[in-house]
């Protein structure tokens, strides 16, 4: 008899009983059993022992005492990773068409001098006078104000009490002390703090601090993009501001670019960075590209791969890391012409949208609207970048994220990046608020045209036009041998200089000149004084067949770390029978516990999950060996990936540490699978078992897998299972 448990009676921290309740063997389809995954609140702290039992991830370099913001995936983690990646794939470069590239991490100072990453990517940071410790300015900044102004609630009675300070902890911990400010000094607080970005979350935590948090409900975290770094320090002085750890006082504000320096050769002489960011390889690929796509306007260039950013202070897990993996797209378009082919397909998709006229009116509200109308009423700057949000979102509902937790948000003037003419991000909550995963942000043609002037390689295009465009307009002619005798070094700012004037100005200089002579001058004031015999002014029919441009960039970038962990948040529950929360028990028990009754799960979707199902022969017998090889190459040979658990435990423990994997699926090979040819598939959440033949089985799994049906569909096809099969 296959033993699935449905209800489990605590005898003491040490027994359990398990029964199974009455059930009839039903050939007629059955609904899906409705499970709660509410029940209990989420906790971060079982989700963080798990993931940490189980491996799907550790920091790095652990046994040697690890390094902040590095972390290596185990085998769940890894094929998780894998299986995002996978899908974003096929999302994205597979519907889209979209050309793939692979370009080197290591890069030469020179590029990321043209791009501005080496003057503007960079942080304001402090150190402790007496320890040394860094910390981010603007974090430090916003975060103790705030803390002072949750005080300063408390202290009025506007807010709950702040939670108590674990006394186990070795480390001092900062925490908003119920004290009342003046009234001016809270307008004073609150008048800085408007200075900056808002990211409103359900628990304030501090980005430089996630131990110190006060549950007063919605609040920002804020960072101070508008200061400058003196700025900064200036407030540091005002305010008193300290270290929170030590209350040491804090140092001047030193700019810290986040880029890892390093050079190329052996010798050094060709200084050079890890990459912050995949888009520069695309960018300085782009003829190639164009090329390789005939010429033809719009495309995508996509790309998947490791990068690197100096944090100062990661101390949030996968959300704030120093390597990473990042997915990101490029897509060229006309910039006369930013419509997309497929934006009808989207336009009436309904996202989440929280823009910046609504945050730099002191407000979180999002609003609920289509695609289509946010571009239609310039919410959104164009179809193009309107069609990849929709995508965006598509993508990660697909994989598992909760719509319910997924807004976007759009940058505000203080905080676009410098390249930037539009740019949303797909926000994701979690514990510790709203997380940036995905940046969509319209680049205009700033890479391609900083590159271009730096090498004098033209990246453009040039496209042949269906009608030639005839215009006539007023042009100088030189003569160069009298120009360069006359002027000499300064004839090319004159040539340059005239030829830059505005038709009305050379129809000025045209008349000037007939009289005799005219009269220029620079941008610094310099004056030229020309005449008939060194320019003439002459109105001439030109004829273009060919037009060129630079095209503007569209780029959605995929932070693939932050997605994988809020997935995981997103995918984690425990199933109402988890009488582990009303035991007072040691968390050593806990761990117990939590194995022995199998009430944590991970609800990871099929596509994603690492482990797609579970062979679970009833014990390691001689005679299931054949039964379980052949399930095992038919479940191979049709793409669905799947292990063996013949361990000598029982079966309910085996499928229950295999629900904190995620894996959703679950075949059970018995006596009745060796004498009738028999099995059953369970499902993860709702722990329904079917039964039906070897083929008919792995025929619904193999569907289940790649998403041509779903559970319910499942239950159609396969008749429920009592727990009762005949077998002589």
């Amino acid at each position: 008899m296959r033993l699935g448990f449905r209800h489990i009676q605590l005898i003491s921290p040490y027994h359990y009983r398990i029964s199974l309740p009455p059930r009839r063997f039903s050939t007629t389809p059955m609904a899906a059993s409705q499970v709660n995954k509410t029940a209990h609140a989420f906790d971060k702290s079982r989700l963080e022992a798990l993931l940490n039992r189980r491996f799907f991830y550790a920091p790095a370099f652990e046994i040697y005492g690890g390094v902040a913001g590095l972390y290596d995936y185990g085998p769940p983690g890894s094929s998780l990773q894998a299986n995002i990646i996978a899908e974003w794939r096929k999302h994205f470069i597979v519907e889209e068409h979209m050309l793939e590239l692979d370009t080197t991490i290591m890069t030469p100072a020179a590029v990321f001098e043209t791009s501005g990453h080496v003057a503007r990517f960079a942080d304001w940071m402090v150190k402790d006078s007496k320890t040394g410790d860094v910390l981010r300015a603007d974090h430090l900044v916003g975060g103790v104000l705030e803390a002072r102004l949750a005080g300063d609630k408390e202290a009025r009675g506007l807010a709950a009490a702040p939670v108590a300070e674990d006394k186990k902890k070795k480390k001092k911990t900062a925490k908003a002390a119920a004290v009342k400010l003046e009234d001016d000094v809270v307008k004073e607080y609150e008048s800085t703090l408007a200075q900056v970005v808002l990211l409103s979350c359900s628990r304030w935590i501090w980005a430089t601090q996630p131990e110190i948090y006060l549950p007063y409900g919605p609040c920002p975290i804020r960072h101070l993009d508008n200061y400058t770094g003196p700025q900064l320090g200036e407030l540091c002085r005002k305010y008193k501001i300290r270290n929170p750890d030590t209350d040491n006082e804090v140092g001047e504000p030193q700019q810290f670019n986040l880029m890892f320096t390093s050079s190329i050769g052996p010798t050094g002489q060709h200084p050079g960075y890890l990459r912050p960011e995949t888009a520069q390889g695309h960018f300085l690929n782009f003829s190639r590209l164009l090329e390789f796509n005939n010429g033809r306007i719009p495309f995508a260039s996509a790309q998947v791969g490791r990068s690197f950013r100096n944090e100062i202070s990661p101390r949030a897990g996968l959300l704030r890391v120093r390597e990473f993996t990042m997915a990101e797209i490029e897509h060229y378009v006309d910039p006369d012409d930013k419509s997309h082919v497929r934006f009808p397909e989207v336009r009436s998709q309904v996202l989440t949208l929280l823009d910046r006229n609504v945050q730099e009116a002191g407000s979180s509200r999002t609003t609920q609207m289509t695609v289509g109308e946010a571009v239609d009423k310039g919410i959104i700057a164009n179809e193009t970048l309107g069609y990849f949000i929709a995508r965006i979102s598509q993508y990660l509902v697909k994989i598992g994220i909760n719509p319910a937790r997924l807004r976007f948000r759009q940058h505000m003037g203080n905080e676009m990046a410098h390249y930037a003419t539009d740019c949303w991000d797909a926000e994701i909550e979690n514990a510790t608020g709203w997380t940036e995963c995905v940046g969509c942000a319209d680049r205009a043609a700033y890479d391609l045209s900083v590159h271009t002037d730096r090498t004098g390689h033209p990246l453009v295009v040039r496209q042949a036009l269906k009608e030639p465009i005839v215009t006539e307009k007023e042009t100088a002619e030189w003569n160069k041998k009298l120009l360069g005798k006359t002027f000499k070094g300064d004839a090319g700012v004159l040539q340059k200089l005239v030829e830059g004037l505005p038709e009305a100005e050379l129809v000025r200089l045209k008349g000037e000149l007939a009289q005799g002579s005219a009269v220029v001058k620079s941008a610094d004031g310099k004056e030229f004084q020309l005449t008939p015999e060194l320019v003439t002014i002459e109105r001439k029919v030109f004829k273009q067949s060919i037009r060129e441009y630079t095209p503007n960039v569209i780029e959605p970038s995929f932070g693939l770390g932050r997605i994988l962990y809020t997935l995981l948040e997103h995918s984690f529950w425990a199933r109402e029978q988890d009488i582990e929360r009303g035991v007072s028990l040691s968390s050593y028990l806990h761990t117990v516990w939590a194995l022995i009754a199998g009430l944590q799960v991970l609800s990871l979707p099929p596509i994603v999950a690492p482990t797609k199902v579970l062979i679970v022969p009833l014990s390691a017998r001689e005679e299931f060996a054949p039964i379980v090889q052949e399930v095992s190459n038919k479940l191979r040979r049709a793409g669905v990936f799947s292990r063996v658990d013949d361990s000598n435990t029982s079966i309910g423990k085996r499928y229950a540490r295999n629900d904190e994997l995620g894996t959703p699926f679950g075949i059970t090979v018995d006596f009745a699978s060796v004498q009738n040819r028999t099995m059953t598939l369970r499902e993860r959440d709702t722990t329904d078992q079917r039964i039906g033949s070897i083929d008919d089985v792995i025929a619904a799994v193999t569907d289940l897998v790649l998403g041509n049906i779903d559970w319910e569909q499942a239950c159609e096809r396969l008749p429920a299972y009592d727990g009762v099969q005949a077998v002589e």
